[in-house]
Parts: structure tokens; C-alpha cells; sequence
């Protein structure tokens, strides 16, 4: 049992971070009061602006580390500029939020691949390198802890962990944290008090794009290796990690790694004996059922912003 949890263990870990970096993203835009259901697309556009850019690379830097660097940072980039126009739309225009986000699922979808196929001749652009997987030295030695949490681990994990960190003490323990979670439970006030709040909402909707987007990233130099025109749904994953982490870092960091153990088991379960009798169908929409109900018992303790949506 040991043996077969310290082997899947770093497989839930690393399907676990680009949950959490998108979440984490989602998290911006809807305390800064812009409801973000685009960050299916905004994962897919960094997915396809990372693996462009290190396609056109590789044949001539040789040092993997700075061109897949290079590539997350094209996935970053491209994300923040395509949640622009979500921004644009719903700050500006005053649009649905809900359907300017599926617009630009719909978009990142098509474009995407039209792109592909116009750069590479077809759907899929295939890599040749990706990051190389290490135990971390000293730590990995550690009893019980070691081989479940360093031990075959991506450098890009610690990363979306720091960036994590990070986020929890902007949000929280600054005065530019307060306003950006003032926007969105009362913009009237914070605009009273001479804080622009249609500039800090875009900031939170920028950051979301740019972090989907890393996390697009992350799933290619990670466990992908090919763009091939999906995500695979977990953009919209990650928004139900949000509301079932209640819109906080810490319960998203709970939420996703609970729904990255669960895809990992419902992905390996019929190679393991003890779970092999289990549809791996219930595994896969266990954290979806888990969400539902998480949601009816806590609906009136739910911690969502009370103007995310509400245009301003």
C-alpha cells in the first residue's frame, strides 16, 4: 500500500499544480468582482503560445532549462493579453460576464487550432524536451515525507507554490489586497474612497489570464510534451476548485489538490487490485459530486464576493 502511494503520490502532485495556478487565477478576477469563466480558453492559449514558442526554438537553443523557461513566460504573457479582451468587454462594456467568458472559451478554442494548423501543418504541435523530473537532495531523504513530496518532483511545482504564497500575502496582508477584495464586495464604497475600480478589476482579470496561462504551460513542459487543441476541461476544473475551496488560497489549495488525487486514482485505478473494482467513471466525477454537495451544505456560509458579476 505504501509502495503504491509514494509511486502515484508525485503524479497527483503534479497534475494538482495546474489546477491550482488557474484557480489561483480565478481567484483574482473574482475578488476584484469580475466573474472569470474563461479560464478553459485562457489555459489553452498559454498551452498553444508555450509549445509555439518552444517549437520555434529548439533547434537552436541548446539549454533546455531557459527555453522552457522562454515558454512559460510566452504562456503568461499571451493569457494576460487574451483575458483583455474579457476585460474590455465586461469592465468597459459592461457585458454579461458569463457570456463573454464562454466567448472566449469558444475563441481560444477554434483560434488556437487554426493556428496550429496554419504553423505546423497540423492540429498538434509536438515538443522535444520538457522538464526532467528530481529529488530534491536532503529533503527527499526525509521518512514518509521525503518520498511523497520531493522525491520525482518538477521545478515548475515549487514555483506555482511560491507564486501561491505570494498571492495569499498580496491578497491578504497588504492595502492593495484590501482594495482589490473591496471591489468586489462593494465598488460603490471603494470608488467613494477614491480608489479606481475599474483599474483594479482589470488588474484582477490580467492576473487571471496570465496565470491560466502559465498553467496551460505547465501541463506541456510537465506531463504533455503536445499541444493538441484541449485542456481537457480543467479550466473549468479549476473554477470548481474556486467555489468549493470558497474562494480563499488556502481552501483552493485543499480543493485542488483533492481533485488532482482523484483524477490521478480515477486515471490509474485499474492497474491498482485494490481499486480495480471501482468504475474509474466514479473516481472522475467524485470531486464534481463532492463539489455539489459541498455547495448545498455551506450556501449560507458561501464566502463569494457580493459583486462578482454586477458590472460597475
Amino acid at each position: 500500500m505504501w509502495s503504491t502511494l509514494s509511486s502515484i503520490f508525485p503524479y497527483a502532485i503534479a497534475y494538482t499544480i495546474p489546477l491550482l495556478i488557474t484557480a489561483l487565477g480565478g481567484l483574482y478576477s473574482e475578488r476584484s468582482g469580475v466573474t472569470n469563466l474563461g479560464l478553459e480558453g485562457l489555459m489553452l492559449v498559454g498551452y498553444f503560445a508555450c509549445a509555439i514558442t518552444i517549437r520555434l526554438l529548439q533547434d537552436t537553443m541548446a539549454h533546455s532549462v531557459w527555453l522552457l523557461t522562454l515558454g512559460l513566460v510566452a504562456s503568461v504573457v499571451a493569457g494576460a493579453l487574451f483575458s483583455l479582451l474579457h476585460a474590455f468587454a465586461s469592465i468597459n462594456l459592461q457585458a454579461d460576464q458569463v457570456i463573454s467568458g464562454t466567448a472566449i472559451n469558444m475563441l481560444a478554442g477554434a483560434l488556437t487550432v487554426y493556428l496550429a494548423r496554419l504553423i505546423s501543418g497540423s492540429g498538434n504541435v509536438r515538443i522535444r524536451m520538457g522538464i526532467i523530473r528530481k529529488n530534491i537532495p536532503f529533503l527527499s531523504k526525509i521518512p514518509i515525507i521525503g518520498p511523497l513530496f520531493f522525491t520525482q518532483t518538477y521545478w515548475t511545482t515549487w514555483v506555482v507554490l511560491a507564486i501561491w504564497a505570494l498571492s495569499w500575502l498580496l491578497l491578504y496582508k497588504t492595502s492593495f489586497g484590501l482594495r482589490l477584495r473591496a471591489c468586489g464586495e462593494h465598488p460603490s464604497a471603494v470608488a467613494s474612497a477614491g480608489v479606481n475600480v475599474h483599474r483594479m478589476r482589470y488588474f484582477g482579470v490580467v492576473m487571471s489570464g496570465a496565470l491560466a496561462g502559465l498553467g496551460g504551460g505547465v501541463i506541456l513542459i510537465t506531463y504533455s510534451g503536445e499541444f493538441h487543441g484541449t485542456v481537457a476541461g480543467l479550466g473549468f476544473l479549476s473554477i470548481a476548485a474556486l467555489i468549493f475551496g470558497q474562494w480563499k488560497p488556502l481552501g483552493i489549495l485543499g480543493a485542488t489538490f483533492f481533485f488532482g488525487s482523484a483524477t490521478t486514482i480515477a486515471n490509474v485505478s485499474q492497474v491498482i487490485p485494490s481499486l480495480s473494482v471501482v468504475p474509474p467513471v466514479i473516481f472522475k466525477i467524485f470531486p464534481y459530486v463532492a463539489t455539489l454537495a459541498a455547495l448545498v451544505l455551506f450556501s449560507k456560509k458561501s464566502a463569494a464576493p457580493k459583486a462578482s458579476g454586477q458590472p460597475f
